[in-house]
Formats: structure tokens, sequence, C-alpha cells
């Protein structure tokens, strides 16, 4: 192999190399979308069991202002 062919195979390499980084750059970006996605449903899933437990709270000891 000839030095202008090791160096066009090292220029296909860095080609090839440059594309997944920025592949992983965009996936990394929409798993951090989904992920901070994730953690605003968990919230608000938190705070309807937090108003349901209330409200059960509320019925169980007869508080007739549960709404």
């Amino acid at each position: 192999m000839t030095t202008d062919e090791r160096i066009e195979k090292l220029g296909e390499r860095i080609d090839a190399l440059t594309m997944n980084v920025e592949l992983l750059a965009t996936e990394s970006q929409t798993l951090l979308k989904t992920a901070q996605q994730d953690g605003e449903n968990i919230r608000a899933l938190a705070r309807i069991a937090e108003i349901h437990e209330r409200r059960i709270s509320a019925l169980e000891g007869g508080d007739s202002t549960a709404s």
C-alpha cells in the first residue's frame, strides 16, 4: 500500500468517524429531550397521586371540604 493510499484510507476513516460523532450528538440530544419530558410526566403523575391521596384521606376522615 502506497503512502497516498494510506492517506486516502485515513481520510475515509476520519469522514466515517465524523459522521458517527454527529449521529451520536443528534441521538444524545434526542435522548436528553426524551428524558426531560419523562421527568415532567413523572412529576405530573406524582402531583396527581398526591391530590388523590389527600382526597382519599379526607374522605376516610370524614372531611366534607375535600374536593
